[in-house]
């Protein structure tokens, strides 16, 4: 980045947030806000921070991602993933920002055989997924300059997430049953904010040209795909070696036989062909991005 850019990290303390402190740590001027420092469901307290941090660049990493709990909490979850992105989005017009915003591929019901793409039509199965499309909606209708992330199965060292859910439950149990028939791309966070401040960086400096037409909605994974239960399977296989962890014994089985209150789409794997032709981006395959996630726990574990 060619200048010291103003940047304002909204979200800074979840999986994804860590991340970005980290990777746009020599980046800039960074304001870093947390669930404790901002209420996202508070409005004026939403348009007051952005406007005191007088930002750049405004990451959004702030998610209602309680996915079962959003069925019984839709309110809650529309405020923080519906609501708020677009008092962001206004904000970041308002002062002529750079707003980037993190989406699910939640917003697809999963009916299709193939990847999913940018212009498919969206069909949530459930109240996060209806939540988070509306946020999309809400930052396209605002408009100004805005890069929206479609991303999926996002995990990593810090947060809470499957992989750490599995290695505690690996601790915890000799066997475990893991669902078999849904499909996606584990993506981690440090390859999330590694990508994110490659772009950003690209649109700082210019590198995409003057004009907005960068500005939109894109889907951002790691690329391949494979089921919760072969994730779990990849998980212990690392972390028995590098972790020294126990290895479980995973049995797949159907969604019907781990009834949850939110329905899951069955196919959600994201194509990200328009990200590599736009930014000339390729994240790594998620056995990769696994490989790097693990080793990032192992050095944890070492510095104890």
């Amino acid at each position: 980045m060619s200048s010291r850019p103003r940047i304002l990290i909204v979200g800074a303390t979840g999986q994804i947030g860590c991340e970005l402190e980290r990777s746009f740590a020599d980046a800039g001027e960074m304001i870093a806000c947390s669930r404790r420092t901002l209420d996202l469901t508070a409005p004026d307290q939403v348009r007051a921070t952005v406007r005191s941090a007088s930002p750049d660049v405004i990451l959004n990493a702030a998610a209602y991602t309680a996915v079962d709990r959003a069925e019984s909490e839709p309110e809650q979850a529309m405020a923080v993933n519906g609501h708020a992105p677009g008092i962001l989005a206004e904000e970041a017009l308002r002062a002529g920002s750079l707003l980037v915003h993190y989406s699910t591929d939640y917003v697809f019901d999963g009916s299709k055989a193939s990847p999913w793409v940018e212009t498919d039509t969206p069909n949530p199965l459930n109240a996060y997924g209806a939540s988070k499309l509306v946020g999309e909606k809400a930052i396209e209708q605002v408009g100004g300059r805005y890069l929206i992330f479609r991303t999926s199965w996002v995990y990593g060292p810090r947060g809470n997430n499957f992989l750490l859910t599995m290695l505690r439950l690996g601790r915890e149990r000799s066997s475990l049953n893991i669902v078999d028939d849904q499909i996606g791309a584990p993506t981690s966070s440090i390859q999330l904010a590694d990508a994110t401040r490659s772009i950003v960086g690209g649109v700082l400096d210019g590198q995409f040209g003057a004009t907005l037409d960068w500005t939109g909605l894109y889907h951002m994974t790691c690329s391949g795909s494979v089921s919760w239960c072969g994730f779990a399977r990849a998980i212990f296989a690392r972390a028995q070696v590098q972790l020294g962890a126990k290895a479980p014994d995973v049995n797949p089985i159907p969604s019907r036989d781990y009834p949850t209150p939110a329905r899951r789409p069955h196919y959600s794997v994201l194509s990200n062909e328009k990200l590599n032709t736009r930014f000339g981006l390729h994240l790594p395959p998620w056995e990769s991005a696994l490989d790097e996630v693990i080793f990032s726990l192992a050095v944890q574990q070492q510095r104890g």
